[in-house]
């Protein structure tokens, strides 16, 4: 299937998204002093902060094998999607911006893990003295917003079944 007929039609979102994300750290490292915090509204701050582990800081007190583990699950799950879209008609399009986000979101990560052996997350959402939500970055907020998407999709198609290209 050719890209401009499959999923892969839509990659320019995860370009996008790799661009915006790696921006937006850049401007933090370079802005921002490490632990260095910026309010921007009584609950919404610019925070410098490193994790060398997954969602929530999973592993990060690890002595650095994770960030291997993390790559080799960014690339396994990279390569499924990239196959998955090249299948998959330019029609879904909501299925194919929602996976596009999610690929560009894993590879957003991924390159702060071959560059830096972390990931730099920056938006701290809380409530003081209430709720801390853990720092994320641009790239786990496409991932989540992909994939919430994805479970929408599935839950309220008209015709859950996807097309896929068998050729």
């Amino acid at each position: 299937m050719k890209l401009s007929s499959s999923g892969l039609f839509y990659s320019w979102v995860a370009l996008l998204t790799i661009i915006v994300d790696q921006i937006s750290k850049d401007i933090v490292v370079r802005n921002i002093p490490y632990h260095g915090n910026i309010e921007i509204f009584s609950w919404f701050s610019l925070t410098h902060v490193y994790n060398t582990g997954a969602a929530f800081s999973f592993l990060a007190s690890q002595s650095g094998w994770q960030s291997y583990l993390f790559l080799a699950i960014a690339a396994v799950v990279s390569i499924g999607i990239i196959a998955y879209l090249a299948k998959i008609p330019m029609q879904s399009k909501a299925t194919a911006v929602s996976l596009n986000l999610v690929l560009g979101g894993a590879i957003g990560n991924a390159i702060d893990r071959v560059f830096h052996s972390h990931v730099v997350d920056f938006i701290s959402v809380y409530v003081k003295d209430v709720f801390n939500y853990p720092a994320f970055n641009i790239a786990d907020s496409a991932i989540c917003v992909g994939a919430f998407l994805l479970v929408v999709i599935s839950i309220f198609a008209k015709d859950p079944k996807i097309e896929v290209d068998k050729s």
